[in-house]
């Protein structure tokens, strides 16, 4: 089976040798791991992968050779995975949607989740009350539920989820793409403040002239130190889910930022802030930093900026263990607050068009948090967003 495996990442363009291969089937016969999916992956990606720009495809090779990766759950419940199988989606008319009800919350939710483990014992389909694919229960994936939980396959594009039950992968916003326009940039530019900076490294050519006269021609050059942005700002970005459709804007507006600010720090959240961030969405589970270190790290007169579409369960913004990922101790809500009292400076961009955020509870609960201050990522948006964060 391994040659097998071997031979797929070979056809997948990875780079990996023989040599590399030796070296995983000698970890796996001193068992350096246990027997789990898991563990084999990151034991074959740590052995067989020697550049980390290959990650992704390392991935998607392993996804396709394995048919999909066992799941990860804190309850550690063991789902038969061909039960969830995408076989059937089914399109429901408006009024058929608005006659399914939701089940009453985060709570009800997972009380009946954890009654269906124990009862349920055969896969289903397109039905209304087992764990399964493409009907109307709130438990499974590819079908619709006002608000349910996502168990093992992919979204039929309703995005009601409350909690996704899977181990998602996201991958960093390319900070070097290039701008097509640089509207983008002048747009930013009206937050700029620039002030001397450093050793006297830079021509000042009127000096220069003032003092060669008053020498009477003898040349006195004159040399200043270079200017420099000393605008200090934070952005937070959100990544993964359905920022995945606004991927191509956000990469333009994180590069013309970095372009822009000499002072720039980032940080990635998935749907809302909670009590962590973390830096390399690779890494994301092994290396978080906290919320509170954050805000004592950075000062108060660092502008900060919020990145994201505010779309998601209300849950997520206004209730602990309202998380899509995990049981979070406060809600959303509390660490927005903490986070625009620490920085009086501070925006959300949106990249989600403004008519359709009267149709977001969440948006509308961040809006309220951040005493309305949320813009769209548009041109306009950007030049009222970096008028208020200059005052």
């Amino acid at each position: 089976m391994l040659i097998d495996f071997f031979y797929s990442l070979r056809a997948a363009k990875l780079p990996v040798s023989v040599k590399e291969y030796l070296t995983l089937l000698e970890a796996l016969k001193a068992q350096v791991i246990a027997p789990s999916l898991d563990e084999f992956y990151y034991l074959a990606r740590l052995t067989l992968v020697k550049d980390e720009q290959h990650f992704d495809k390392f991935d998607q090779a392993f996804g396709a050779y394995f048919n999909g990766v066992a799941m990860k759950s804190e309850l550690a419940f063991d789902i038969p995975l061909d039960w969830l199988k995408k076989k059937l989606q089914r399109d429901l008319s408006p009024e058929e949607k608005a006659q399914i009800e939701a089940m009453g919350g985060i709570d009800a939710l997972m009380d009946r989740l954890k009654e269906l483990f124990d009862e349920q014992k055969e896969r289903h389909e397109g039905g209304s009350k087992w764990i399964g694919s493409g009907g109307t229960s709130p438990f499974g994936n590819g079908g619709y539920n006002p608000e349910g939980i996502r168990i093992g396959g992919e979204s039929a594009g309703n995005r009601t989820a409350v909690k996704v039950w899977e181990a998602r992968a996201y991958r960093d916003y390319d900070d070097q793409v290039e701008i097509g326009t640089r509207n983008i940039k002048v747009a930013l530019r009206r937050l700029r403040r620039f002030a001397r900076e450093g050793a006297a490294e830079e021509l000042d050519l009127p000096d220069t002239i003032r003092s060669t006269a008053a020498n009477a021609g003898w040349l006195d050059l004159k040399m200043v130190p270079e200017r420099h942005n000393n605008v200090k700002v934070l952005m937070l970005l959100d990544v993964g889910g359905s920022m995945d459709d606004h991927i191509k804007r956000t990469e333009e507006l994180f590069s013309a930022t970095k372009a822009e600010f000499k002072h720039l720090e980032f940080y990635y959240f998935h749907n809302c802030v909670y009590d962590f961030l973390w830096k390399h969405n690779r890494r994301r589970h092994a290396e978080r930093t906290p919320t509170w270190d954050v805000m004592h790290k950075f000062t108060s007169d660092y502008k900060l900026i919020f990145v994201g579409d505010a779309t998601m369960s209300p849950y997520e913004v206004l209730q602990p263990g309202g998380s899509v990922e995990y049981n979070n101790a406060e809600a959303g809500a509390v660490w927005l607050r903490r986070l625009a009292d620490h920085f009086p400076h501070h925006a959300w961009l949106n990249p989600e068009p403004e008519g359709l955020w009267e149709y977001r509870q969440s948006v509308a609960a961040i809006r309220d948090v951040l005493r309305h201050r949320m813009y769209p990522l548009t041109l306009g948006g950007l030049e009222t967003a970096m008028r208020i964060l200059s005052k």
